[in-house]
């Protein structure tokens, strides 16, 4: 499907959460974070997610907060009630939780992008959502572009590589 005549252009910084209508393109840079894309593609509508924690642990007072992915999971979920639509209804992917720091072992320890991803798979599984694609790991991070016209997810991985040295 072509894009449509007017896009709305929208750009998710860390912590941030849009679910909007079918004209719509939402963009993010991700590092350790992850993102989760929504596609209901009957309705065309759908929504993005930037998180940057799995949750607040103890610290669960005001509002909802989508740099934390229990919320923005709720996030999502109010979304969808208001339009009177359910988890299993929706395309689903998760992408980020890379390796930001070059030197480090793979395997060597749990890091944040690891529980991250783990976050993000466990909550969407428990709420009854099915994932449809993962791009997720390695080391690096990844440009998102998300459109709701027609569900497209398109992720470019930038590798970290060794930063240069100086020889005299």
């Amino acid at each position: 499907m072509n894009a449509p005549v007017h896009v709305i252009e929208v750009f998710l910084r860390p912590g941030e959460f849009y679910f909007g209508e079918r004209n719509t393109r939402i963009r993010t840079l991700l590092g350790s974070c992850v993102s989760i894309t929504v596609w209901h593609p009957l309705r065309r509508v759908g929504g993005m997610c930037h998180y940057m924690l799995p949750s607040r642990g103890s610290r669960r007072t005001g509002p909802l907060d989508g740099r934390y992915a229990e919320d923005a999971l709720e996030l999502f979920l109010q979304a969808m009630r208001a339009r009177g639509t359910h988890p299993r209804e929706y395309q689903v992917k998760l992408v980020g939780g890379g390796n930001m720091f070059i030197n480090a072992a793979p395997g060597q320890a749990v890091t944040v992008a690891d529980r991250n991803v783990e976050a993000g798979r466990r909550l969407l599984q428990r709420h009854g959502f099915r994932v449809q694609a993962e791009a997720v790991g390695d080391a690096g991070h990844r440009q998102i572009i998300f459109e709701l016209w027609n569900g497209h997810v398109w992720v470019r991985r930038t590798p970290l590589t060794a930063p240069r040295t100086a020889v005299a």
